[in-house]
């Protein structure tokens, strides 16, 4: 049985499920203002990578990851470049969709917008007011974090010690720092919505309770999300379940930060590096890798140099590929491991990979295991043992694939006027007319050649 980490008992817990056989599982996706960044992206590998092995298990999961498309940021970019909130939603949820697919992550089977569930947070907030678990004050509705005894579950401290660690304006009309708006009141030229309690629009902790309760129901198995969203975030959604009675996750999972030296990665901190930019100059499977070869609960660094170590990872997963003649897996595709024959060390594979992975997903082991499996193919193809070997090569591509990640067999065919742009970039090089050299390479990546640099001149292949 799987086990993973609980946020809230801060415990290695077996996924015990609400349905036998069947997964719910809620990822808080991405406020669409801006184009996303790796730090987006590792989240999306994180909880991807958990997906494709909850479906390779043989359970059915039921994949939930919304759009928030109603926000503070979302407003201010429209006033910036003087569009409609619409128009920056439409660019930049493209952009994320976009990105999703170049880095072979599987589409959610809902990815519902904020906004076509305004009616029914509209209702809860009117719960509150009448309960008296919410109040109004002269900006919009606030929720009193007071009325929820175990305030501060998943940030692992009690009420009293987040009230202690807050800061408090002066002119604060809140009853606590720590409570939150779940409605704003409508502003000029800003998105608004009717509501009996005033014009606004919902607070963003209101909108993914909702929706995720509204799509999977009370006692969903699993919410997911980046490691900063664990408070207040998450407590927020959490607190509004408790307190309008409603059974929410059961299990909560956060993944770790990617770093930047000693920083988080983050818009705020102007640190951050575009999925776009990451697929246009590597190979996208190398971020994946990357991500597998981290635990998803730790932090990761994504630098040019550990993409690189692991395109060289990826070179020789692909050789072996090339040398067993193996199918292209993974993609959309979410591989069953009853759909494969595991034969002698082939089943041994699986099931030592199969153990790592139900130990709290631990993919820095199974990735290890499938290198030495890949060794030991290759050597026993070098002596002749080639049923041995292609019993391994087999087992490696159907778990790779299982893991979201594609072996490529086919060699790319380098075009005449590729190769002549190679050549003379090599050329250029050799001469230290890095301007030329530079232009060169640009002109081979609008071919849409990933371009790298190596002890024999430049090497292009398609991402």
């Amino acid at each position: 049985m799987l086990r993973l980490h609980d946020t809230a008992t801060g415990r290695i817990e077996p996924l015990v499920l609400r349905d036998p056989g069947q997964v719910s599982m809620y990822v808080c996706g991405l406020t669409v203002y801006d184009v996303p960044h790796i730090g987006h992206g590792r989240f999306a590998l994180a909880f991807d990578i958990l997906r494709r092995y909850l479906e390779f298990s043989g359970l059915e999961v039921r994949y939930v990851s919304n759009i928030t498309d109603i926000d503070d940021k979302i407003i201010a970019r429209s006033l910036e470049e003087d569009r409609s909130t619409g128009e920056v939603v439409a660019t930049y949820e493209g952009q994320w969709w976009e990105a999703m697919d170049r880095l072979g992550v599987a589409r959610p089977d809902e990815a519902p917008h904020a906004t076509d569930y305004v009616p029914e947070m509209i209702e809860l907030i009117s719960e509150f007011l009448e309960n008296d678990i919410a109040y109004v004050i002269s900006d919009g509705v606030y929720f009193d974090v007071s009325r929820v005894p175990d305030y501060g579950l998943l940030a692992g401290q009690p009420l009293e010690s987040l009230r202690a660690g807050a800061r408090v304006e002066a002119s604060d009309e809140k009853r606590s720092p720590l409570d939150f708006a779940l409605w704003k009141n409508a502003k000029p030229g800003e998105p608004s919505w009717p509501a009996p309690f005033g014009d606004g629009r919902p607070g963003w902790h209101t909108e993914c309770v909702v929706m995720s309760l509204g799509l999977l129901g009370e006692g969903f198995d699993l919410h997911c999300g980046g490691l900063d969203l664990k408070f207040p975030h998450h407590e927020n959604e959490r607190a509004q379940a408790v307190a309008a009675g409603r059974v929410f996750s059961l299990h909560w999972d956060h993944n770790g930060w990617v770093m930047v030296g000693k920083e988080k990665m983050s818009k705020s901190l102007g640190n951050f590096t575009s999925l776009t930019h990451l697929a246009e100059t590597s190979d996208p499977r190398a971020y994946r890798l990357l991500v597998l070869r981290s635990h998803y609960r730790s932090p990761i660094e994504v630098t040019p140099a550990t993409i690189a170590d692991a395109e060289r990872a990826l070179a020789r997963l692909d050789a072996l590929a090339r040398r067993f003649k193996l199918p292209a897996l993974a993609g959309d595709t979410l591989e069953v491991a009853a759909n494969h024959r595991w034969v002698g060390d082939g089943e041994a594979l699986f099931e030592e990979v199969g153990e790592a992975l139900d130990d709290d997903l631990d993919t820095p082991l199974a990735v290890a295991l499938l290198f030495d499996a890949l060794a030991a193919a290759n050597s026993a193809a070098d002596v002749g043992d080639l049923s041995y070997a292609k019993q391994l090569a087999l087992a490696i591509n159907a778990l790779f694939g299982a893991l979201g990640l594609s072996l490529h067999s086919k060699e790319d065919r380098v075009d005449a006027i590729s190769a002549d742009l190679v050549t003379r970039r090599d050329r250029a090089r050799a001469a230290k007319d890095w301007a030329e050299a530079d232009r060169l390479r640009n002109e081979l990546v609008t071919l849409g050649w990933v371009v790298e640099d190596s002890s024999n001149g430049t090497l292009i292949r398609r991402p």
